[in-house]
């Protein structure tokens, strides 16, 4: 049995949970994240083995450009990973979906966390579901739809307006009956942001909403990383940067971090909660 601790419990010692990304599609923007049928389920399972906290598997893309696919074809490609997974660990699973439909049969599989790019936006049946069940709900912000969300991106108002849209996603989400220690937050780095944009909410992210829910970080090998970089890179270059990034989102205040490179982060997270723990308040 190849086993992981439930929510809160992380084996890295940090505070901070890491979800590692199992990308169940064809199109996913980085290749060696894709992962269909038991080719899926070995890439979890690998994910489990390096300390991964929480599992997120998704069956659509939402990469820039990307077209949404049918909730049918989501589940074809998503429910015979999950079986594998649950044969062999217990992983609490995080689902990337926008449809009841597709969160519904996968939770009937164990799934206990949805992962909605749309905050609850595009199919209202799923938020009602995730209430009635008790599922823990990660509202994400993301400007228009993926195919055109960079035709005009968010710039430096970005903080301003993605707060004020997750205020307003929390307030629904509340309003449907889902409890206030079952949402978390991801500002949607990349989804309709341009540079400078997705740099102040990677700095600023613990002040959303006011700091009360948990905030989800994934930037984990995107584009954004290769800008700050400053040199065209492609996404297996961007490993260091993602680091790099992630370790300022935590100190930021983010508690989750989604990411491909599990046992990276462990090593990154565990370095950071030792250096921090010897702070001693300098010389006076």
């Amino acid at each position: 049995m190849v086993d992981g601790g439930g929510p809160g419990a992380v084996r890295s010692t940090s505070k901070v949970r890491i979800m590692g990304i199992v990308n169940v599609t064809p199109d996913s923007f980085w290749q060696e994240s894709r992962a269909l049928g038991h080719q899926g389920a070995e890439l979890a399972l690998k994910l489990v083995e390096e300390g991964a906290d929480i599992l997120d598997l998704g069956a659509e893309s939402s990469r820039p450009g990307s077209q949404y696919v049918a909730a049918e074809e989501e589940i074809r490609r998503l429910l015979p990973v999950i079986e594998e997974i649950r044969r062999h660990s217990s992983i609490p699973l995080s689902i990337d979906t926008r449809k009841k439909v597709v969160m519904e049969a996968a939770w009937q599989q164990g799934a206990s966390i949805i992962n909605d790019i749309s905050a609850l936006e595009d199919d209202p049946e799923l938020g009602i579901f995730a209430a009635q069940k008790g599922l823990s709900v990660i509202l994400m912000h993301k400007q228009g739809i993926p195919s055109t969300m960079q035709d005009n991106p968010l710039g430096d108002t970005a903080l301003y307006q993605v707060n004020e849209y997750l205020q307003q996603r929390v307030q629904v989400a509340l309003s449907l009956g889902i409890e206030s220690d079952k949402i978390w937050l991801d500002p949607g780095i990349g989804f309709g942001k341009n540079f400078q944009a997705n740099k102040i909410l990677v700095t600023e992210c613990g002040t959303l909403c006011g700091g009360r829910y948990p905030v989800v970080m994934g930037v984990s090998r995107k584009s954004f990383v290769a800008q700050m970089i400053g040199r065209d890179s492609s996404p297996e270059d961007r490993l260091a940067g993602t680091l790099a990034t992630n370790m300022m989102a935590v100190m930021a205040g983010a508690s989750i971090l989604r990411v491909h490179d599990v046992a990276a982060t462990r090593d990154m997270l565990l370095v950071l909660e030792n250096l921090k723990s010897e702070r001693i308040g300098g010389i006076s």
